[in-house]
């Protein structure tokens, strides 16, 4: 609360935006000033201050509407009391009263030059050339239903208030010390030596007696306890639910197919090396070697080259990265080495390795993917017909399954659901469509009642029906026995575990050494070095940082290892200060939040010297009166 104090009063001198206005107005620009309303009993006292009931009101309205917009709804008062608005409300009007009457007693006031120059400065009343504007000024104040008057006393009484709150906490800083004391305790780094203790130790663990077992499942009976579940049946209206791929006729696949002949056709590839030449005289006699009986191979080695520097690629013809390149490539026989050609980049010979020729897929190959796609096709065209032929049916009377049956649909049930998607036997329930809504919705919905559809994408369904409510209830020992059993050891096994940790700890504590325990257990003794405060630490985890911190040097300590059914028993050895640790260490936005830090509790002492002082009193049967209307 002391926070908005301070922010509020800088804000109205260093920008006042027109929502801060409304704000600062509400909480800040009425306290003192109606003394009537109500039958003039006051809200807040505070020696010769007061806050009347319509002064509360006010301000409580427009904290509500603040917070209104910010969960885009209109709050009702008891929502506004559980997020404690009443007491926020009240809180701010105290502190605004105890300052006021601080400085009245102090004689503290403010001119009417200075007030003039704090409101022709003000970038709320300012026109487009940065000047002060007396349309603008009075245009702001309309719109939030201030008077001029009433403006200036707002003002004026802020800019008071500031006087206080500058003099407690203005250009206050964390002292040095405290900050070197943030750097080292954040700069230290530590090692500790440790063992981790597996359930190894502490097994097998026998099963329980009957009569362990079922005190060990009455203490812990609300865990087995069986949820509601819900009897669904739902239709999924999407298109691939309506798919009818005997309605497309073979004709309709032909057209299809020679339509879109490119789409089943995988084009001829070509693997292309290359030779590239300075110019075309020394390509022209590489040509020509090669009619004299030389070999490609041969003139690529003249070249210095190896046959992997030739290889191009392997292309489809319009992927060839030069146009000539392609046409002469895709002209030659396989091995066949070309005539010159002009390149993007200079003279060239080419040679084709491996041709792969050109596959068409054949219409009777491509019949079940067209068939399948056109059908598809035509579903999305006809699904949302199908949609108001169902919605039609229900509301002439038909249930959901005559409904569906007349359009084809079908209707899909699970017999019991509980609202995680699980079934009585833990298992889940697959391929439910839009399952977090269906669930969502189905919990909500009565047995027997249709419900409104849930969309599926841009062009799906789902209706639903809720056809069995099965109450939530508690098991029987008989019905989750193995359960039980299996998490009594599970406990078991870690309660065993964490007593065999704090013997072994409590060893380390008188004397022991780790690598005495760890040779006696069978394991290796580990050391972690430069372990950092609030670090994530994948040996120790978040817990067991923490509880390296939490001991002094040479102390030991237990913890939970981040690995399942492990201990960590651990003692640390070394501790170490970070060098030139200093107030310069921290960083700035630190160092300003641990003032601003400060400075608030200053002020919240101030406030709390002043309310006893003053013998602040609140009537809470005018709050009530306030709130009434």
């Amino acid at each position: 609360m002391l926070t908005a104090l301070r922010n509020a009063a800088g804000t109205w001198v260093a920008k006042l935006l027109l929502v801060l206005l409304v704000v600062s107005f509400a909480v800040w620009g009425i306290s003192g000033q109606i003394a009537t309303g109500f039958g003039g009993n006051a809200v807040v006292t505070a020696g010769d201050t007061t806050v009347s009931p319509i002064e509360y009101r006010l301000t409580y309205d427009r904290q509500l509407s603040v917070l209104s917009q910010q969960f885009g709804t209109r709050l009702t008062r008891e929502q506004a009391r559980a997020f404690g608005i009443e007491d926020q409300v009240l809180a701010q009007l105290v502190a605004g009263a105890v300052l006021d009457e601080q400085a009245s007693q102090l004689g503290l006031g403010l001119s009417q030059d200075k007030l003039a120059q704090l409101t022709m400065s003000d970038p709320a009343f300012q026109g487009p050339d940065g000047r002060f504007d007396r349309q603008q000024f009075e245009y702001v104040l309309r719109q939030i239903g201030m008077r001029p008057e009433d403006y200036l006393q707002n003002r004026g009484q802020v800019a008071i208030r500031q006087q206080i709150v500058e003099a407690v906490s203005d250009g206050l800083k964390a002292p040095d010390t405290f900050l070197r004391a943030v750097a080292l305790y954040r700069g230290e780094d530590r090692t500790a030596e440790y063992i981790v203790l597996s359930k190894s130790l502490v097994e097998p663990i026998e099963d329980p007696s009957d009569a362990v077992a079922s005190e060990y499942f009455e203490q812990n009976k609300q865990r087995y306890a069986a949820p509601e579940y819900r009897k669904i049946a739902y239709i999924s209206l999407v298109p691939e639910a309506i798919t009818d791929e005997a309605a497309i006729t073979d004709d309709q696949v032909k057209e299809d197919y020679e339509k879109n002949i490119a789409r089943f056709t995988t084009p001829e590839t070509r693997t292309i090396e290359q030779i590239v030449f300075p110019d075309r005289d020394a390509a022209q006699a590489a040509v020509d070697s090669i009619m004299a009986g030389s070999t490609f191979d041969s003139v690529v080695t003249a070249q210095g080259k190896t046959i992997a520097d030739t290889l191009l690629g392997t292309f489809t013809k319009d992927n060839v990265p030069d146009p000539a390149v392609a046409e002469a490539a895709f002209a030659l026989q396989a091995n066949e080495v070309s005539q010159v050609i002009d390149g993007a980049f200079g003279p060239v010979l080419v040679r084709v390795t491996q041709i792969t020729p050109e596959v068409v897929k054949s219409l009777a190959d491509a019949t079940p993917e067209i068939r399948k796609d056109l059908a598809l096709v035509e579903a999305n065209r006809v699904l949302l017909d199908v949609h108001d032929n169902y919605e039609d049916s229900r509301a002439a009377g038909e249930s959901m399954r005559e409904a569906a049956s007349k359009l084809g649909l079908t209707v899909q049930t699970v017999d019991a659901i509980d609202r995680a998607g699980l079934r009585p036997d833990g298992t889940v329930v697959k391929d439910l469509p839009q399952s977090a809504d269906l669930l969502a919705a189905a919990f909500e919905a009565e047995a027997g009642m249709e419900n409104a559809p849930i969309n599926v994408g841009t062009t799906g369904y789902v209706f639903h029906e809720v056809e069995d409510v099965i109450p939530a209830r508690e098991r029987t020992l008989d019905e989750v026995k193995d359960k039980v059993i299996a998490d009594w050891k599970a406990a078991e096994t870690e309660s065993r575990l964490a007593t065999r940790a704090a013997e072994f700890e409590k060893r380390v504590k008188d004397g022991a050494q780790l690598d005495t325990l760890a040779t006696e257990l069978g394991v290796e003794k580990q050391t972690k070095r430069g372990l950092k405060r609030e670090v994530e630490d994948v040996d120790f985890g978040t817990p067991g940082v923490r509880a390296v911190f939490a001991v002094a040097e040479g102390g030991t300590g237990v913890v939970v290892g981040p690995t399942e059914d492990t201990q960590i028993v651990f003692k640390v050895t070394e501790v170490f200060e970070p060098a030139g640790a200093d107030a310069n260490s921290v960083p700035e936005d630190a160092q300003k939040s641990f003032a601003s830090g400060m400075a608030d509790d200053l002020l919240d002492q101030l406030v709390a010297k002043l309310q006893a002082e003053y013998g602040v009193t609140v009537n809470r049967s005018a709050i009530e009166q306030a709130l009434a209307f």
